[in-house]
Order: structure tokens, then sequence, then C-alpha cells
């Protein structure tokens, strides 16, 4: 211990302290970083295929932040630590800076579907099981990502949808819908028949 402290002649039992000190916090952030995430999970209250896809997302959502959360604390804690050994952290942060920008300007499409996915999930606007419309597509949603949607339309056809390019959404099984059929009567029908005729299509 007292050979490699000597690579650091600077370094005193406060640095010790402060390193210790450190850690703890940032396993402490960690901890109330899982419980407050966990506090996002919607648990499920009954067996269909809609509450069951809503609690998959919101623990995607909840693990998303989580894994996001730590390693920002974590990385904060390392660079703290590192100035406890004399070093210098102002050229990583640069550097660390810079590059973010060029992979953000690089991957400008990715961070939009991703932004716009955890919106999707976190607003509750579908879920796996819903029948949507997005522009002409209608179909049911299969898989719901944070990168793409992907529907099955009335042909059978799989659609895979970046959620970055979603602007508008009808969700057609939400809440309540409507339909409308456009029935051909002949004039020589009589009304009365034709509205009985009707509602026993209706009702049947």
């Amino acid at each position: 211990m007292s050979t490699y402290f000597a690579h650091f002649p600077d370094f005193t039992v406060a640095n010790l302290f402060h390193l210790v000190l450190i850690f703890l916090v940032a396993l402490l952030l960690t901890r109330l970083l899982r419980l407050a995430t966990k506090r996002i999970i919607t648990p499920a209250t009954t067996q269909t295929r809609a509450a069951q896809g809503r609690e998959q997302q919101t623990r995607v959502i909840a693990g998303i932040l989580h894994s996001v959360g730590t390693k920002i604390v974590w990385i904060v804690a390392l660079l703290t630590a590192a100035q406890e050994f004399g070093i210098n952290i102002l050229p990583v942060v640069v550097l660390a800076g810079l590059l973010c920008l060029v992979l953000a300007l690089g991957a400008q499409n990715l961070v939009r579907d991703v932004i716009t996915g955890f919106y999707i999930l976190l607003e509750d606007q579908y879920v796996v099981g819903d029948t949507i419309q997005v522009l002409d597509t209608i179909g049911r949603v299969e898989q719901l990502t944070l990168r793409r949607t992907i529907l099955r339309d009335s042909r059978g056809a799989l659609v895979t949808i970046a959620n970055g390019d979603i602007r508008t959404v009808g969700n057609l099984n939400r809440d309540w819908s409507q339909a409308f059929v456009d029935v051909g009567v002949s004039p020589l029908a009589p009304q009365e028949e034709t509205l009985k005729a009707l509602d026993a299509a209706i009702a049947g």
C-alpha cells in the first residue's frame, strides 16, 4: 500500500476519506434511483394483453432510466475521485463532450426515434395489441420498442415504422371506436321494413 501511494506524494488520509465518501454517496444514489424507478412500474391488474403490455412497457422505461442514471452517477463519481489523486479531469470532460456531440450529429435519426419511442411509452399512446392508424397504414401493434413500431395490417403484411416518423397516430380501440357502413337500399323498399331489417342485422 505504501509503495502504491508513493506514486501520489500528495495523497493524504483526508483524500482517502473523500474517496470512501464518494463511493458511499454513489452507492446511496444508485439505491435511491432503483427505488424511484420501481415506482414507475404499473403492475397489470388484469390478465388482458393490453394490461400485460402496459406493465412490460413501464418496466422497460424503469430499466432504461435506472441504467442511464446509474451510469451517470458512477461517471461523475469516478471523475470526482480522480481529482483526489491530483488528476486534471478537464481534458477528459472536454473530450467526452466533443465525442458526445459527434455521436449525436451522426445519429440524429436514431436519437429522434428513441426519444419519440420513450414518449410513446411514457404517455401510453398505445400498447402491444392495440389497433392504430399511422398515416395511411392501419394495423395491430405486434411489437413496440424505443426505436420502432411493428404493425400487422389487414393484408397480413408486417409493417415496420420508425418512431421518429410518427407525427400523428390514431388509436382505434382505446376507450371506444365507431364504424361507418354504407348500405344500398332500393328506393322502392318500404322505409319501416328496411329499418327493421337493419336493426335485426345489428342485433344479430
